[in-house]
């Protein structure tokens, strides 16, 4: 069965509580559109690498709890459930090879190379495993544009063994995990808290995939999908943009008093940099020939900024940003200390 894409000429319906994309009623079919080819690039940067599923199963151990030995739940069952769960939730669609980061790898050896230099260890004798781990898998018959960009749905999550206590018995396991639509221009994520399951504690994997089915399943495309149009009617002008460059920059050292009644914003000062050299060299999201710039070019500008950071608090700045983007739209109507910011 040919996956339907949305338009605008289709409808989103819920289902028992699942979203699902039907054909609005009485309106002649439109020719599918392919989504374009773009190049590819990494959904985030920073420290990571690229590796393959096989490589995870094959290659890693798997950690334990120290004190009673107990397995942790491994990356690669983490990835395999979120594929499950997509496929129960979006059955009449294709997915796409889930793309697997990783970082900080924990080398060690087998116990009978205990004597051995570095340089004589055989690769059999090596062992590894990495403390941190990212997925995305794309949904790409699930796609719509703004703004000239093709966005398509995508889902994934992040383990963080450093956010475990590996050293104590077996307690919940902490994943965190998204669903949202990846810009496939610059290959941003723009994830929506509504998509987002920012700790999610389990002890075991029944309880890891009934929480993932309920994030699918209570995920409203189509108010994320509006939240994003309207970004992009929407304007600063080069002065509003270099004062939100500047006070993006004071933030960090505002009394905590002040900072209570102010939109909350997690990038570094570095991603700030960045932000504001993107807004004159990106060439999808830089400034009009005005000085000018719409908000949707602004939420990407941060949304790359943030592909900098660590695996561990690459999802939750990714939010941040996505709320700190609506708060914009507030300033521009004025709305109380929201206009902090531009002011």
């Amino acid at each position: 069965m040919e996956a339907q894409i949305i338009q605008p000429s289709m409808q989103l319906k819920a289902v028992n509580s699942t979203t699902i994309i039907e054909k609005a009623p009485d309106v002649a079919p439109t020719p599918r559109r392919i989504p374009k080819n773009y190049g590819r690039k990494p959904f985030i940067e920073a420290n990571t690498s690229e590796v393959s599923l096989s490589h995870l199963k094959k290659d890693c151990i798997i950690p334990v709890f120290s004190k009673d030995n107990e397995r942790t739940i491994a990356h690669t069952e983490f990835i395999e459930i979120a594929q499950h769960c997509a496929n129960k939730v979006f059955p009449h669609h294709h997915f796409n090879t889930p793309e697997v980061r990783v970082s900080h790898q924990i080398k060690g050896r087998i116990p009978s190379a205990i004597h051995k230099s570095v340089k004589e260890l055989l690769d059999h004798e090596k062992t590894i495993y990495y403390e941190r781990m990212a997925f995305i898998i794309q949904i790409p018959s699930i796609t719509e544009n703004i703004n000239g960009n093709d966005i398509t749905l995508t889902l994934g999550g992040v383990r963080a063994y450093n956010q475990e206590n590996l050293y104590s018995k077996k307690t919940f396991e902490k994943f965190k995990f998204f669903i949202g639509f990846q810009n496939m221009v610059c290959c941003n994520m723009c994830i929506s808290s509504d998509g987002f399951a920012g700790e999610l504690k389990v002890d075991g994997y029944d309880t890891l995939k009934s929480k993932l089915l309920k994030t699918l399943q209570e995920y409203k495309a189509e108010k994320h999908l509006e939240q994003m149009q309207e970004f992009s009617k929407h304007h600063l002008t080069e002065h509003q943009f270099a004062q939100l460059i500047g006070k993006s920059r004071l933030y960090n050292y505002l009394p905590r008093g002040e900072k209570l009644n102010i939109p909350e914003l997690q990038l570094n000062d570095g991603q700030i940099s960045t932000v504001a050299k993107d807004y004159y060299q990106d060439e999808p999201f830089c400034r009009n020939e005005d000085g000018d710039i719409n908000l949707w070019k602004v939420y990407n500008l941060f949304t790359q900024a943030n592909k900098s950071s660590y695996i561990d608090t690459f999802l939750d700045r990714n939010v941040n940003v996505f709320n700190f983007s609506n708060s914009l739209l507030k300033a521009l109507s004025g709305s109380g200390n929201y206009h902090w910011f531009l002011s």
